[in-house]
């Protein structure tokens, strides 16, 4: 049985990820395999209670590394208890956020050292953490986070300054300019239905080429 996929979905608050996740779910669904949607911080119970830990605006907030350790804690669970153990089955999982996130929000926004992050991540994931694909939604600031007040009730990170939301961004966009082949970035300011269209054609490609890959066998040795 060949290992699943982990396909992420990455971007500020606001980006417009969330709009077209239920879409997403149902292309990958189409191409005949089992999948698990899930989310960070989240996706077990005990995942679910340090998230709102993270994002809820309470008396007593923790602090940038509080914080990254917290993230990090509901991630170790997640990954052992929910992501691995689907992919080991052959499942392909959807993740709104992930290891990226971290980066972007506790990195870039907060200003923690990268290579704290680095390390945590090797110790939480190990070497078979990297997203197969993280579909990157960039969306200007000022759109985004007149999405954000449009919803109305905002948690602890969407409450930040729009210089803070600037500097997630800044890191998203490094993330995504030293990996591209991971990454496919979305403008996320265009029209849904726009933003559907090129998800569609860029999803079909990466699915054809997975495809194509996975038809390839060694050849045997003769005699």
């Amino acid at each position: 049985m060949s290992r699943g996929r982990l396909i992420t979905l990455e971007g500020g608050d606001g980006a417009g990820k969330t709009t077209q996740a239920g879409w997403i779910r149902d292309l990958i669904r189409a191409q005949g395999v089992l999948l698990v949607e899930t989310r960070e911080p989240g996706g077990t119970p005990l995942a679910e209670t340090i998230r709102e830990w993270v994002l809820s605006p309470t008396a007593e907030e923790p602090d940038g590394l509080a914080e990254l350790l917290l993230v990090f804690a509901a991630r170790r669970q997640h990954w052992v208890r929910r992501i691995e153990p689907a992919l080991e089955s052959g499942i392909w999982v959807l993740c709104d956020r992930f290891i990226d996130s971290t980066y972007a929000y506790q990195g870039g926004g907060r200003g923690l050292p990268l290579a704290w992050i680095a390390t945590l991540e090797h110790w939480v994931l190990g070497p078979g953490g990297r997203p197969d694909l993280t579909l990157y939604f960039d969306t200007p600031v000022d759109q985004a986070l007149e999405r954000v007040r449009q919803r109305g009730h905002l948690n602890r990170m969407e409450r930040e300054g729009p210089d803070w939301h600037e500097q997630v961004r800044s890191a998203y966009r490094s993330r995504w300019e030293a990996d591209p082949e991971r990454f496919i970035r979305i403008e996320g300011g265009r029209p849904p239905d726009e933003v559907r269209a090129i998800l569609e054609a860029a999803l079909t490609h990466r699915f054809a080429t997975w495809q194509s890959q996975a038809s390839i066998r060694p050849e045997e040795p003769s005699g």
